[in-house]
């Protein structure tokens, strides 16, 4: 028994330290949460410190912005106010001069009057003199018949038969001497008919420009137009290839480009994203894409309507639809279809004058110029290209030979082609009908991006600015961000060695990422 003792003895210490071991533990575990909960309840006072004066700045801020706010409101409300008062001015001096000019008629109209029972009873006095002259006239003829025992009937009648010899041999010389005049002047009488023909076409013809304005009911509607950080305008410009500018100009758009295809098209496809309210980029590609195709129908639509205008029968369809895309062309400056229609019309009356069939001439006239209208480039003429498409799609002989001759580069064989030519020039040789300026100038803008469109990669190409600018959107997969800033250069430097041009250009190259996928 005595030898365990030592050994009980050892694990009696051993549990003692055990439990001294945890209850030290647990003190120190105790402190170290006391501690923690003051630190946490220290970090929340500090930050509800923090947060009512993060509170009071922001307070601050919001009263400063709404102060100015309402002063820059304020400042709007009086300048409509300083354009209403402008406007009533403007109004009551509009009435006064109204209520003056209408004070000078009523003077004016009592003078009238005054003048009006003056000459009144100055005709009375005159009838009255009048009959006394023809009572005098009637006496007076009696006494001659008594004087000659002639009545005034056989009187009349032999002087008409003692006239009659004298009268047939004056005709006679009066009419060879006409007949001299008419042979020496035969060109000038031509000129006459020309002359004629022109005075009777006077119609108004209009010139297109490169500006469309597009009319909006508020200027609300340009914030959406614009979109998200200008992402609905940049996706209309490279669908479209017109330059959108938003500017102060109010409750308006101005729609900037060379080719009137490309106007119409985005003046329809903008029309009708704002009549639907949904304007996003995914839409706005969509629309346009169905606006081109309405075009291409309403190309058709306008040629149909120009052949039965001037009455022309039997038309290829094919030459219709070229007819139609004559309305969105122009030869320096004057527009290509009332051009045309202006020179069928012409042709059609002078035709008549020379005793020849009008039908044809107008036929003629309005094809002449059906050369200029190529979906690809040709070297050709184009009024030889014309001629080969009427021969193509069975035009007679003469049709085919006034489209060809009409700059003589082939031999004339009827006398359509000359009738052509001449009405082409008077068309041409209007004042204000034709603007050479204009023309080089469009030519320069379809150059550029024809320059762009030589190198690989490249997707679209438009001129904008006026052909300051040069926007070039490539293919993702094809063109690199390294690659698209050497195609900026390349391209710059091709323009400054092929091309003359004032100013300077700008070349934008556009590379965008998309990735598309289809939820079902």
């Amino acid at each position: 028994m005595e030898i365990y003792i030592p050994y009980l003895l050892a694990a009696g210490a051993l549990v003692v330290g055990v439990f001294a071991g945890n209850f030290l533990q647990r003190s120190k575990a105790n402190g170290i949460i006391k501690q923690s909960e003051t630190r946490a309840s220290d970090i929340i006072k500090k930050a509800r410190r923090d947060g009512e004066n993060i509170k009071k700045d922001k307070i601050l801020q919001a009263k400063e912005r709404f102060i100015e706010l309402k002063g820059e409101h304020e400042k709007v409300i009086f300048q409509r106010e300083n354009k209403v008062s402008e406007i009533e001015k403007r109004l009551r001096d509009k009435e006064s001069r109204l209520s003056s000019e209408l004070n000078k008629n009523k003077d004016l109209n009592r003078k009238l009057d005054a003048q009006e029972e003056q000459l009144k009873l100055r005709l009375e006095k005159l009838d009255k003199k009048m009959e006394v002259v023809s009572e005098t006239q009637k006496q007076n003829i009696e006494k001659l018949e008594q004087i000659a025992n002639y009545s005034a009937d056989e009187a009349k009648e032999e002087l008409v038969n003692s006239l009659k010899d004298k009268a047939k041999a004056a005709a006679m010389e009066y009419t060879q001497q006409k007949l001299e005049e008419a042979k020496l002047t035969v060109q000038q009488e031509a000129k006459k008919i020309i002359i004629n023909t022109i005075q009777r076409i006077g119609t108004e013809e209009a010139i297109e420009n490169c500006v469309s304005v597009f009319n909006i009911e508020s200027d609300d509607v340009k914030g959406r137009i614009i979109g998200r950080e200008g992402r609905n305008i940049r996706a209309l410009e490279s669908a479209t290839g017109v330059e959108v500018i938003v500017d102060d100009t109010p409750e308006a758009i101005i729609l900037s480009c060379f080719d009137p295809v490309r106007r119409e098209i985005a003046r329809l496809s903008m029309h009708k994203l704002v009549s639907d309210g949904r304007i996003h980029p995914a839409r706005i590609e969509e629309v346009v894409q169905k606006t081109k195709r309405h075009i291409e129908n309403e190309i058709v639509e306008v040629g149909k309507r120009t052949v039965i205008d001037l009455g022309i029968h039997g038309l290829h369809p094919e030459l219709i639809r070229i007819v139609g895309r004559m309305k969105y062309r122009s030869s320096y400056g004057q527009n290509l279809l009332q051009h045309s229609r202006e020179v069928a019309k012409l042709c059609g009356i002078m035709a008549v004058e020379l005793g020849l069939n009008p039908k044809l001439a107008k036929r003629a006239g309005l094809l002449h110029d059906i050369g200029k209208v190529p979906e690809e480039e040709s070297e050709s003429p184009h009024a030889l290209l014309g001629m080969e498409w009427a021969e193509k799609h069975g035009e007679k002989k003469e049709v085919c030979n006034a489209i060809g001759a009409h700059h003589d580069e082939i031999e004339m064989t009827s006398l359509f082609s000359p009738i052509v030519q001449v009405c082409d020039a008077i068309s041409g040789a209007r004042p204000g009908a034709r603007r050479q300026v204009l023309d080089s100038y469009v030519q320069r803008l379809k150059d550029l991006e024809n320059i762009a469109h030589d190198f690989d990669g490249v997707n679209k190409a438009y001129a904008i600015q006026a052909g300051r600018e040069l926007r070039v959107i490539v293919e993702s997969e094809k063109v690199s961000d390294d690659q698209a800033a050497q195609l900026s250069f390349e391209i710059s430097q091709k323009i400054q060695t092929d091309m003359t041009y004032p100013g300077q250009v700008k070349i934008t190259v556009i590379r965008e990422t998309r990735a598309v996928n289809v939820a079902k």
